[in-house]
């Protein structure tokens, strides 16, 4: 597979700078919110994931519901990549603690991350978690497009795919904290990401199961109504209709199909991982093997 039009550097530039941007822009809200009225209240519940499998929608529902008031911003980050800037600093983002009024963020990368888990389970003993897990094989194509829409990937699909585990040696395991982890690990963790039974056997060696609700990416594409509903009685939320149940991502750059065996190969490697995770949760089967592509009803990213 390779990108039909890959962006330009002065496009990957530009996306970078909009990133750094909006990062600055609302770290300076956050403080200012701070200063005036102290720092807000941790989080009520996360939606923690995974990547590229819909939770921009979800957040916009819930962004949406009367008692619910979110955090500055979508993806924080704050248990994986800021960390080091310290509580005060995330609760700043967060409004002050009401009666009947929840908040929370979302931030795919914390499902992924190794130290996301226990770090997440000593400051929110009490919280709820959020997982959307999309078919991996699906979920891999979705994220390589990010990637080559970033201006980070300048492999093909196949390629890329066989560089991974090379990619991210140097840290899985070694180094997950430094600039370069994040980067790599964030950009280049195609199949890795798609290994969801690993994920969330690490979540729960930290956060009680029934503190997490891990839904299918496919049911709340096809039908979100009652998957939103789901999420909501989880959360302890009143009955809600969001203004409208659609699309919430930026379009992603055109890619050619991936080729036949590249997918084989991919799928079959996906195959036992996929057994696992329906046997850990009780499913009663994962995905099925053919590439599928969400329908216009929710987010495609």
């Amino acid at each position: 597979m390779s990108p039909l039009a890959p962006p330009s550097r002065r496009r990957a530039a530009w996306l970078k700078g909009e990133q750094r941007l909006r990062e600055t822009v609302r770290s300076a809200r956050a403080s200012v919110r701070a200063r005036r009225h102290g720092p807000g209240s941790m989080p009520d519940f996360l939606v923690i994931g995974g990547m590229r499998c819909g939770t921009t929608s979800l957040y916009s529902y819930l962004a949406q519901h009367p008692d619910v008031e979110p955090a500055i911003g979508k993806e924080l980050q704050y248990f994986t990549v800021f960390h080091d800037r310290g509580e005060r600093w995330y609760r700043g983002h967060f409004p002050p603690a009401t009666p009947g009024r929840h908040t929370f963020e979302a931030s795919p990368y914390y499902l992924y991350h190794p130290l996301a888990p226990q770090r997440i389970a000593a400051a929110m003993p009490e919280g709820r978690f959020v997982a959307l897990l999309r078919d991996p094989a699906a979920r891999a194509v979705s994220h390589y497009r990010h990637s080559v829409e970033r201006g980070v990937e300048p492999l093909s699909f196949a390629d890329a795919l066989a560089a991974e585990d090379e990619r991210l040696a140097p840290y899985l395991g070694h180094d997950v904290t430094s600039r370069e982890a994040h980067a790599a690990l964030r950009s280049f963790s195609y199949a890795s990401r798609g290994l969801y039974a690993d994920q969330l056997e690490r979540w729960f060696e930290h956060v009680p199961r029934e503190q997490v609700l891990v839904l299918k990416s496919e049911e709340m594409y096809a039908d979100p109504a009652p998957v939103y509903d789901r999420v909501l009685d989880f959360l302890g939320l009143a009955p809600h209709t969001p203004d409208r149940f659609g699309v919430f991502s930026r379009p992603k750059p055109r890619i050619d199909a991936p080729a036949d065996s590249t997918l084989a190969e991919l799928e079959r490697r996906f195959g036992p991982h996929n057994d696992r995770l329906a046997n850990l949760l009780g499913w009663s089967s994962s995905w099925p093997a053919e590439l599928s592509t969400p329908t216009s009803t929710s987010n495609p990213g």
